[in-house]
């Protein structure tokens, strides 16, 4: 059996372990989180080097992307630098090719009618094949980049304005410590709700999950929810803040949708070609196994939490 492991700087309660068939071969997939110990994570990715088939980087990016321009994230490379054998993925190889046609199956699973093409995308720069998605497809858009990253009350519309933040701020941003950047650890299951106004005007809420939850407000109702990474109580809340579907870009796997790194990593396992996958062999398994977003119905009566 192959063996991919995430290893996150997130929540440990968010854990969860696994098997699947991938290409022929059975995979056992698994979470765990250091609750933002990077230390710790730096450990388990030494211990396990060579020993398993293949790594997710959990809770964190290793680089940041706007279009061909790659920006590293100093502060959390030498989490992985003790690695020699086992290859990485962060997922960005998913991100910039499975979730670049989220947009696309919106359109074509659950159309948004009457309702504006809107959508509050909560990092265009962590992920950028969504972001790209929904400016090919003809959406208005906020990227919330300062917003959520930064916590500055700008938001970003066009990828003019993505590429100029990207060129200015992100070689300042990459060398910041991680945690002023993102929450990690129990800073995950805080929920301070803000930036209301961007939450109402969109008809699409689309990004990270944590991003998400953590400033979304009590009532979304009729919403959709584009992300991954969720667990059941994920789940559970944007039932009861009247959402009307979730959009996760990874399959839900015993109730719980991995992260794209997770999922990298199991089909680099399961690929056996002990290296990190191109772009055009992931895009060549997506096709050969069929693997597309997944749909979740959560208010088939557009929702109005009580």
């Amino acid at each position: 059996m192959k063996r991919a492991v995430s290893i996150s700087i997130g929540s440990s309660r968010r854990d969860k372990s696994v098997q699947v068939d991938l290409l022929g071969e059975r995979v056992q997939i698994e979470r765990i989180g250091t609750d933002g110990d990077m230390r710790k994570a730096r450990q388990l990715f030494r211990e396990l080097d060579g020993v398993v088939d293949a790594f997710g980087v959990g809770g964190t990016d290793l680089t940041l992307q706007i279009e061909d321009k790659v920006y590293p994230l100093y502060s959390v490379l030498p989490m992985v630098s003790d690695v020699v054998q086992t290859p990485i993925a962060d997922g960005s190889g998913l991100k910039n090719t499975l979730e670049a046609g989220l947009a696309g199956f919106i359109d074509a699973n659950f159309p948004l009618g009457s309702r504006p093409r809107t959508v509050l995308v909560t990092s265009g720069a962590d992920r950028w094949g969504m972001a790209k998605s929904f400016l090919e497809a003809k959406y208005e858009c906020i990227f919330g980049d300062l917003m959520f990253g930064l916590g500055l009350p700008i938001p970003l519309h066009s990828k003019r304005s993505l590429r100029l933040l990207a060129a200015i701020l992100l070689p300042v941003v990459g060398r910041l410590p991680f945690k002023w950047l993102y929450p990690t650890g129990e800073k995950q299951d805080q929920r301070t709700p803000r930036w209301g106004k961007s939450y109402q005007w969109a008809s699409v809420i689309a990004g990270d999950c944590h991003y998400i939850n953590r400033y979304m407000p009590d009532s979304l109702p009729d919403k959709i929810i584009v992300t991954n990474t969720t667990t059941q109580s994920d789940v559970d809340r944007f039932r009861q803040a009247g959402a009307a579907c979730l959009v996760t870009s990874t399959p839900v796997l015993e109730g719980r949708s991995f992260g794209t790194n997770m999922m990298e990593a199991a089909l680099i396992a399961a690929a056996g070609k002990k290296r990190k996958l191109t772009r055009e062999e992931i895009e060549e398994i997506i096709q050969d196994i069929g693997l597309v977003p997944q749909l979740q119905i959560l208010n088939p009566d557009g929702g109005h939490p009580a």
